[in-house]
């Protein structure tokens, strides 16, 4: 396995390259990219800022290992939204951020957008599941094109009502059933399940693509009480090959400590 972790914590650098380069100091192995931190609609990204991405990441020998936070920014984007047009804009764009991730080297789309995602009043749960099924079949063309797989996230039900569970989720995965489209596990979106963390890794490892390592309280791995040991145990135990890649969602201790601390607390497990 290998260790990323999110460019949002740096956005406030406001330059890929001193990210990019922190993040190879510090002992990472690539970096999962926010488009919003760029530009608020991804068609806005310039050519010249990819290819800066680009250059960034091959002079530092690091991965631009894909994309996250990926409706985050744009208006007009929902997976579950009963306009037509509306499904219709939101498949285009998530076409738009596979040739983003393809352009800037990255090999997987992290899906998650809980507001984005949101069943709208008057839609059942099903209807729901067959609009999303619909956008992400669309975009798997342009996934193979560009060697890109989307992967479904599970969030708990404090931010969606729409796939709360591994369980749920897979079931997307399955009904629209292409090597591209897989699975994220986050150890803080799986706070609520019925089974244990290291459980569910060992029962969806055929599926699962990338793992975000975070804790329940918002903060990086090591950081609360979440005990990695057997979460790590189990990612070894199916030979998880992808990337761990750290997310946070409070910045307070700085981008240097986040970084720092959580793959330090990481690799005693590995």
């Amino acid at each position: 396995m290998k260790f990323g972790i999110c460019s949002e914590i740096f956005k406030d650098w406001n330059d890929i390259t001193r990210t990019v380069n922190y993040v190879k100091e510090a002992g990472y192995d690539g970096l999962e990219v926010a488009p919003f931190t760029f530009s608020p609609f991804v068609t806005d990204i310039s050519a010249g800022t990819r290819q800066e991405i680009v250059r960034s990441a091959a002079a530092a020998d690091l991965d631009i290992l894909g994309i996250h936070w990926v409706f985050v920014g744009p208006d007009g984007v929902h997976l579950t939204h009963p306009d037509a047009s509306i499904r219709k804009f939101t498949s285009d764009y998530m076409k738009e951020l596979v040739h983003f991730c393809g352009d800037i080297g990255g090999k997987v789309i992290i899906f998650g957008s809980p507001k984005q995602r949101n069943i709208e009043e008057g839609v059942t749960y099903d209807q729901a599941f067959d609009y999303a099924r619909e956008i992400m079949s669309e975009a798997m063309p342009a996934c193979e094109e560009r060697d890109v797989t989307i992967c479904m996230e599970p969030l708990t039900h404090l931010e969606t009502n729409f796939l709360q569970s591994v369980e749920e989720t897979v079931k997307l995965i399955d009904a629209v059933q292409h090597p591209n489209f897989q699975l994220i596990l986050d150890t803080k979106a799986m706070t609520f399940e019925k089974d244990d963390r290291a459980t569910l890794i060992r029962r969806y490892a055929d599926k699962m693509k990338h793992y975000h390592a975070n804790d329940e309280n918002l903060n990086g791995p090591g950081f609360g009480d979440v005990d990695f040991e057997p979460i790590f145990g189990a990612l070894k135990e199916v030979d998880f090959q992808g990337y761990v890649s750290v997310e946070v969602f409070n910045f307070e201790p700085g981008p240097e400590t986040i970084a720092t601390k959580s793959l330090e607390y990481m690799k005693q497990f590995v």
